[in-house]
């Protein structure tokens, strides 16, 4: 029974281990939502790079278009004018086209360095969105709060991220929604391990302080170098629960596996460390779920009590993200009273999805990204030291 124990015993004990800080999580979530915003807020640039026809653009245009916030303007920017879509960009939007080709650097990350230098000389806040994303009024000032002057010495960037809420609702999309909810669980208090690209904020101080614009060559991954830059400076990345923003679209099979192998490909260049973490521990999670259900199909009846033991609480954690998501999302609230159960029953199944996908972002170092094909390689400034 060694190799029932080999993969059981870290098994429980990483399910266990799990389930720390999810009372200070939800208890950080309900502190920040019940927040007043500060009394003086930064005037403020809002970017959000576009690439063809997302689901729903319009509407997500629309509603970074219509912050309760002060003072902001709102830039659209794509590398060519044929990469907007006709009949979708607010009033009183501005549009940049970048034009910009760089070997070795996403075409992402092209627009938005060139963004951040058209924006507005009043401007003291940059925040980045992503076109595919719904955001609520609040959205801005959640991401701005944390970046008040009295907290800048210390807090470098601040962060959302995403929630997936398909509407209408069919397995592949809501199973990606249960996938990618677990990166989702690990924002909470204190320092971040990254700041999310789709909702983002940093001090147009700190952005040129801490050479973001540098970090943006030679990378596809726009957040991962702006977290590079922020953490490397001894600064926080800090989470803002009433930043979330919700992706309304659908997915398949092929397209759901197709984009969570990328996403884990760019972590294992970028983020190596992130990405040996979450391999291993699947494969422990994994092969103690497969070593249970093997003893017990052999007759061990303790076993059975082993395999409940350990899928307990990622299931329980899995409810604990729906949650805290249906708090942070008062507008979804339906969408959650009929949805947020597969948040738990479907855990055990999204874990031996990480691993597959995990195992297949192993080998290789090229994407495909809105239809242009990269060789992701880090750059050697930033290998040192990390």
């Amino acid at each position: 029974m060694w190799w029932f124990w080999f993969f059981a015993g870290p098994a429980l004990l990483l399910a266990f281990l799990s389930l720390r800080g999810e009372r200070k999580r939800a208890a950080y979530v309900a502190e920040k939502l019940a927040e007043p915003p500060p009394a003086s807020l930064p005037p403020a640039t809002v970017i959000v790079p576009v690439k063809g026809l997302d689901a729903g653009l319009r509407e997500n245009l629309a509603a970074l278009a219509a912050q309760d916030y002060p003072n902001y303007e709102l830039i659209v920017v794509a590398h060519a004018a044929a990469d907007i879509p006709a009949g979708i960009l607010p009033s009183g939007v501005r549009v940049v086209l970048a034009h910009a080709e760089e070997p070795g650097t996403g075409e992402k990350v092209l627009n938005l360095r060139t963004a951040v230098r058209f924006a507005r000389r009043e401007s003291q806040l940059f925040a980045f969105a992503d076109s595919d994303g719904l955001v609520s009024p609040a959205w801005l000032r959640a991401l701005a709060a944390p970046l008040h002057a009295a907290l800048a010495d210390r807090v470098g960037a601040s962060t959302g991220y995403r929630w997936f809420a398909p509407v209408p609702p069919d397995f592949w999309s809501l199973m990606r929604s249960v996938w990618d909810a677990v990166i989702a669980g690990t924002f909470g208090p204190g320092g971040n391990a990254f700041a999310w690209g789709g909702s983002m904020a940093i001090r147009r101080e700190t952005f040129q302080d801490v050479r973001v614009s540098d970090f943006w060559r030679d990378t596809v991954s726009d957040d991962y170098a702006l977290s590079d830059a922020v953490r490397r400076a001894g600064l926080q990345i800090v989470f803002a629960p009433g930043a979330m923003a919700v992706s309304t679209g659908g997915t398949t099979a092929r397209a759901f596996l197709k984009w969570a192998r990328r996403q884990l490909t760019i972590t294992r260049v970028y983020r190596p460390w992130l990405w040996w973490i979450a391999l291993a521990a699947h494969v422990f999670y994994c092969g103690g779920m497969a070593a249970a259900v093997a003893a017990s199909i052999g007759g061990s009846r303790g076993a059975e009590w082993v395999l409940l033991a350990q899928l307990s609480p990622g299931m329980l954690k899995g409810a604990n993200r729906a949650t805290l998501a249906k708090a942070e999302l008062p507008a979804w609230q339906d969408w959650f009273k009929r949805h947020a159960w597969v948040h738990t029953l479907w855990v055990p199944l999204a874990t031996w999805i990480w691993l597959i996908v995990l195992l297949a972002s192993a080998c290789g170092n090229r994407i495909e990204w809105r239809g242009r094909r990269y060789r992701l390689q880090r750059p050697a400034s930033r290998v040192a030291g990390d």
